[in-house]
């Protein structure tokens, strides 16, 4: 297929449908988590859940980076920027995330300076600009953005520019999803794999997976077709008695991952002892710091921060949806006092957090539509 249009196919679509329905046994239900919010977008824009027996059911993992930052990370941000002679930089949706005393809105308006970028370039150009000012970019994401940090703390050490750093809140996927399979709160019997992460570290690190766990795992794309592949690809696999990892997104997707995006990353950054996540707690070599190399743009060690861990709000249960424990929808707090307009929690925040699409794309409880036209 060539064009975005044959993946969104509405009859290719029942035809997926039916095999994946043929696949049920009798009696048997089937749990698949998506671990990119990208997915999981996909699933509620296009209804694909409606498409699916009822016997097979989605949930949704820690696949959004802006969603696993945890409050005491924003607090630290705020406190760089409040230096008078600070110039933080931000990707958008980390904007209305909020801290303990608000989000990065809030901090502007108590007089800090945290301005939107579209790319940690962009916060370079800044530096340029500003000599007189530390510009610091707030770098966040699984290890699909992390060579872009790399690249650009690889073009300030070229450029020998003194006022630029990175506050790196990079974290990586495999943890995570380890961490996942060995919860007791939730049983899983396999995984649509990230397709972005994917691209940078290739399919290899997930054999573990089906390996040590017995859960099979494919690596999908991002449009409607590709999921429903994927869930046909899983079904078959438990069909068969196979666990296995597979590539579904093999357009995009190199079995072997790129390496010339992992040997910047590894040149510029190395795992840090353990990080915290938001609803996961603590978990080990699941983030990325700045070399020792590179200290001299590494914002945690050029300015002092707090550090202190800040328990989430009381009402908020975006832990539980990160594990794919609860449905949005069964959040006290979802579409009432929490919503992407006034949202207590970082998955009504970010474009990729399961609970914003839920909202946006009407998913507001179980009943299950019944006349669903992709496109």
């Amino acid at each position: 297929m060539r064009f975005v249009d044959e993946f969104r196919d509405a009859e290719k679509a029942r035809a997926l449908a039916s095999k994946i329905a043929g696949l049920c046994a009798p009696g048997r239900r089937y749990k698949f988590m998506e671990v990119c919010g990208g997915h999981t977008h996909t699933i509620y824009k296009h209804g694909l859940e409606d498409y699916l027996p009822e016997q097979v059911q989605l949930v949704h993992g820690p696949g959004c980076p802006v969603c696993v930052i945890p409050m005491g990370r924003v607090d630290d941000a705020i406190h760089i920027a409040r230096r008078p002679d600070v110039l933080m930089t931000s990707f958008g949706d980390m904007m209305r995330v909020p801290g303990s005393g608000g989000n990065f809105f809030d901090s502007n308006a108590e007089g800090t300076s945290i301005r939107m970028v579209y790319s940690p370039l962009d916060s370079l150009k800044l530096a340029r600009q500003n000599p007189d000012r530390q510009v610091v970019f707030m770098a966040i994401g699984f290890e699909t953005t992390a060579p872009s940090t790399a690249m650009t703390v690889l073009r300030a050490a070229a450029e020998g520019l003194e006022n630029f750093s990175v506050f790196c809140n990079h974290v990586t996927i495999i943890p995570a999803i380890k961490a996942i399979l060995d919860s007791p709160d939730l049983r899983l019997d396999g995984f649509i794999g990230p397709g972005h992460v994917s691209t940078v570290i290739g399919c290899r690190p997930y054999e573990f997976i089906a390996a040590s766990y017995g859960k099979p795992v494919v690596v999908a794309g991002f449009e409607p077709l590709d999921i429903l592949q994927s869930i046909y690809m899983l079904m078959l696999q438990l069909h068969e008695g196979r666990s296995e990892v597979e590539n579904q997104y093999s357009r995009v997707v190199p079995w072997q991952g790129n390496p010339v995006a992992l040997r910047v990353i590894n040149q510029t950054m190395q795992l840090r002892p353990y990080f915290e996540w938001r609803g996961l707690g603590f978990i080990s070599h699941s983030a990325l710091r700045i070399r020792d190399a590179y200290a001299r743009f590494d914002a945690e060690t050029r300015f002092s921060v707090p550090g202190v861990r800040v328990a989430d709000p009381k009402a908020c249960q975006c832990g539980e949806v990160l594990k794919g424990v609860l449905k949005p929808w069964e959040c006290k707090v979802f579409g009432t006092a929490c919503t992407p307009e006034t949202p207590i929690g970082t998955c009504m925040v970010s474009p990729e957090g399961a609970c914003a699409a839920y909202y946006n794309f009407g998913r507001f409880s179980r009943q299950r539509v019944q006349e669903v036209t992709i496109g």
